[in-house]
């Protein structure tokens, strides 16, 4: 393993600055009081926030502040504040989330442990639809995106999410969703550049059909500077990437609601010793809604998604994915409130190989059955709920899977919370571990796919306590002990062969804090601990995958305050801390970012957002052969309505 050669973090302490930056607070809020500033979007109080509905968990609505579940919200006000330009970036501060960017377009994203550039047990949603790729069971995050300004939430569960959305949803679930069409009437501007941040820009039209229709229509920019290489020379790896789309939403009867949508992009990830990486894709996705009641509905949703990726000349892929979801809510009891449905996906897989390496078949079509049902029952009116429910799918390499899981829901007193869930989830194979082959023609003589590969399988016990003892304050905390055995291994050969051969466990905690100091200005803090331990089973003479105990960082923590200044400004600061990752011997690092806005009137607002303040640069992910840093950016962005 190369020697550690890594730069320290140099000068002031991260959370001396921050507290610095948050010690203005006090006297600026109580300036702000009076001054009330208005926003563009709605600033909803601690309250509203607790009793927000949530779909994710169960796959239907639910208040946040009752469901049984470690689940945060990432509002649309949360994004605008924070100055996120990206998901990724979105997704940053939620304790139990890892999120580690490699380079100017790579991002390792996973959560309660397992973190990789291809982590495979998170699912992630894009209103509904499924951004999974069955090349390596995870997601490329170099091309989820849509314009920001356009997503209404985003809901974070950590822990297994298997009972209703399937295989891949091991650890957590993350699930993006738009606003109406309705929602996002007029024009919208955007643009702005900065050191890192090159140059992006967007533009967002809304209009009304008529009959209760209404359409939005979008295109974006971006074009994103070199990370550094640790020398601090550019690593020649710039990112530039254009997308459009449109959302069509009807309701002229009623009970019913339509909804069409579908995005195109195309982008270039620059690389110095080899041709640009070409990623280009798109998809279109149909919604029907019929409500039955305010306790009963159905709804239809069926979608395509095509993605096509080149890095030549050592590999290619281009992957049709068509799916079609049922899924149907009703009351068979005064105190049941039943979900279940019926799912079917075909995925068609081409592979461009090379002679380094080789996904064989080349062409591969595969089929998934899924069926779903889960039942809400009250037990004890407004106190006690019981959930229960199982996923059953069928896929192409290992036959049929189950995925139960049982949730209380434990009401003492109003504001006052207590859950626990007891689930399954697996992790279904993918092709990289069953027909992945290095070098790329026969014989195949240095790593070869485990042609009898089986699902990775997790057992979880979760508990947790969500409170809001005031007005002013909301608090979680949610605890977990995960029991995984089939875990994937790198077995000695010739060739090595992709086997069944760990396990281990992870148990942490969870805390996250929101306190409204005055009006206008509020905190919100987190920390999670994470311990994972993994094992070679007997017969396995792995050596190499269990050191993945060190990709996640055992210690996270972040302090966000958020404060409306006089003359229509605003002041957003936030630190965070990320621990070690010893497998990667990436060293623990510090991070501040600020952002100062001016609402010059009513449809005009001026910002500058700097992040990664504390040093010049520093790494978040990758081995010290292939390190790409991440850079100080400062940009400044406009947003105009029209």
């Amino acid at each position: 393993m190369p020697d550690r050669v890594l730069p320290r973090i140099p000068g002031i302490s991260g959370l001396t600055v921050a507290a610095l930056l948050l010690a203005i607070g006090p006297a600026s809020a109580q300036t702000a009081d009076a001054a009330q500033p208005a926003s563009e979007l709605k600033k909803l109080s601690l309250e509203e926030l607790f009793g927000l509905e949530v779909t994710s968990v169960s796959r239907k609505p639910e208040k946040l502040s009752q469901t049984a579940a470690a689940i945060h919200v990432v509002t649309d006000e949360d994004i605008r504040r924070s100055g996120a330009l990206s998901i990724p970036e979105a997704l940053r501060d939620i304790p139990g989330v890892e999120v580690a960017r490699v380079n100017s377009n790579q991002y390792a994203i996973t959560e309660r442990g397992f973190n990789g550039t291809v982590a495979n047990k998170l699912l992630v949603l894009m209103d509904g639809r499924s951004v999974y790729t069955p090349l390596f069971s995870g997601v490329f995050w170099d091309v989820q995106d849509t314009f920001m300004e356009d997503i209404s939430r985003i809901e974070v569960i950590r822990g297994p999410g298997g009972t209703v959305w399937g295989a891949n949803a091991v650890n957590g679930v993350v699930n993006i969703l738009t606003k109406s069409a309705e929602e996002t009437q007029g024009l919208l501007v955007t643009g702005g550049g900065g050191n890192e941040q090159q140059g992006f820009g967007g533009v967002r039209y809304g209009g009304e059909l008529g009959d209760g229709a209404f359409f939005r229509v979008y295109g974006k920019y971006f074009n994103r500077d070199d990370s550094a290489l640790p020398s601090g020379v550019d690593a020649g790896d710039r990112f530039q990437m254009g997308q459009t789309g449109f959302r069509i939403d009807s309701s002229a009867s009623t009970p019913d609601r339509v909804t069409v949508q579908g995005d195109l992009y195309d982008g270039t990830t620059n690389q110095s010793v080899a041709p640009d990486v070409d990623l280009k894709g798109g998809n279109l996705l149909g919604r029907f809604t019929h409500t039955f009641s305010e306790r009963s509905d159905l709804q239809l949703r069926a979608y395509y998604d095509r993605t096509d990726r080149t890095l030549s000349p050592l590999f290619g892929e281009k992957l049709d994915t068509y799916d079609i979801d049922l899924q149907h809510r009703l009351a068979p009891g005064r105190r049941q409130d039943l979900v279940w449905g019926l799912g079917f996906r075909r995925t068609r897989d081409d592979v461009d190989n090379s002679p380094t390496l080789a996904v064989l078949p080349s062409p591969l079509t595969q089929n998934l059955f899924t069926g779903f049902a889960q039942d809400e029952i009250t037990l004890v009116e407004r106190r006690l709920e019981l959930t229960i429910g199982s996923k059953l799918e069928h896929n192409a390499y290992t036959g049929f899977e189950y995925q139960p899981s049982g949730r209380l829901t434990w009401t003492p007193i109003e504001a006052h919370t207590l859950w626990a869930v007891v689930s399954r989830a697996v992790r279904a194979p993918s092709r990289i571990d069953r027909d992945f082959f290095v070098p790329g023609n026969p014989p195949f003589t240095f790593l070869a796919g485990g042609p009898n590969f089986r699902s990775e399988i997790v057992h979880a016990l979760e508990l947790g306590y969500r409170v809001e003892p005031s007005s002013r304050v909301t608090a979680s905390v949610a605890t977990f002990y995960d029991r995984y055995d089939r875990l994937r291994s790198l077995e000695a050969g010739p060739p090595a062969l992709l086997a069944n051969g760990l396990k281990g466990e992870s148990y942490g905690v969870e805390l996250e804090t929101t306190y409204q100091v005055r009006r206008g200005w509020r905190l919100n803090a987190g920390y999670s601990f994470l311990e994972l331990q993994l094992r070679v089973k007997p017969g396995s003479t792995d050596t190499t995958q269990v050191r993945q105990e060190g990709d996640s960082p055992r210690h996270q923590a972040f302090i966000r305050s958020s404060i409306d200044l006089p003359h229509e400004l605003e002041l957003d600061a936030t630190a965070r801390y990320v621990d070690a990752l010893p497998n990667q011997m990436v060293d623990a690092y510090k991070a501040l970012d600020v952002r100062l806005s001016w609402k010059v009137s009513e449809n005009v607002e001026l910002a500058v957002v700097g992040q990664n303040l504390l040093d010049p640069r520093h790494a978040e992910f990758g081995p010290p052969s292939a390190r790409r840093e991440v850079e100080r950016s400062v940009y400044g962005n406009i947003r105009c309505r029209f």
